[in-house]
């Protein structure tokens, strides 16, 4: 009895077939780090504009309460130092420039400004691109919207680059809707009606299929009516 002779692969064909497999992994493998590397984009972006927004919420909320004065008590604001304004025609904006602002309410309506959360300072440092929020007068500033480059312990989602654009982030307007120069301030305090915050960020880390970081931009625009109220 004969046996069949059983018939195997060659070597050109399992070359073949080898190269075929390495061209269909590094398909698969290319495929799944775009894929890896636009989630990541992505989450990074993500993780950017919550920061943003809730920081934006934050200051719209406070900034809209400036001069807030339930009981209408005269005598009630206090200066960067603490001690009773000079400009209590400043009312509850004691100070308002292009990157800062000192802003005071009476919440509790017990006709001071001492309680906590009453005076409320945001300041841009333009340095180490972060916002900083500062409350009372005699309170430490705190990083609040990007974190302090020389805290090693505090993660840095993004950079605000407000400065490097020429973007103020506070500009004001008066009754008639026009921007208030600032120029005029703090002189021009008492007819503020309207203000713009813009942020600028960046995020702090480089987009891996980019090389660059990724830019965001946040406005709102706040009515400050208890500031118009006291005119």
């Amino acid at each position: 009895m004969k046996l069949k002779r059983q018939k195997g692969l060659t070597l050109v064909e399992l070359v073949v077939a080898i190269s075929i497999g390495m061209i269909v992994l590094g398909s698969i493998y290319s495929m799944v780090l775009t894929g890896l590397r636009s989630s990541s984009s992505l989450e990074m972006k993500v993780t950017a504009g919550q920061d943003v927004r809730a920081a934006l919420e934050l200051m719209a909320m406070e900034i809209r309460m400036a001069s807030y004065n339930p009981t209408f008590v005269s005598g009630l604001w206090k200066d960067a130092t603490g001690a009773v304004s000079s400009h209590q025609n400043y009312r509850g904006i004691q100070s308002a420039t292009q990157n800062s602002i000192l802003v005071e309410m009476d919440i509790q309506g017990n006709s001071d400004v001492e309680d906590s959360n009453e005076i409320i300072a945001y300041s841009l440092d333009t340095i180490n691109k972060y916002i900083t929020r500062r409350t009372g007068t005699a309170g430490i500033a705190q990083p609040f919207l990007g974190a302090d480059p020389a805290q090693v312990d505090q993660e840095r989602t993004v950079r605000v680059i407000n400065s490097d654009l020429n973007i103020p982030i506070f500009t004001y307007f008066d009754g008639n809707g026009a921007a208030i120069p600032y120029t005029g301030l703090p002189g021009s305090i008492p007819k503020i009606r309207r203000i713009q915050i813009v942020l600028v960020v960046e995020t702090d880390d480089l987009d891996i299929n980019t090389h660059q970081r990724k830019r965001i931009i946040y406005s709102t625009s706040i009515i400050p009516r208890n500031h118009a109220s006291f005119s």
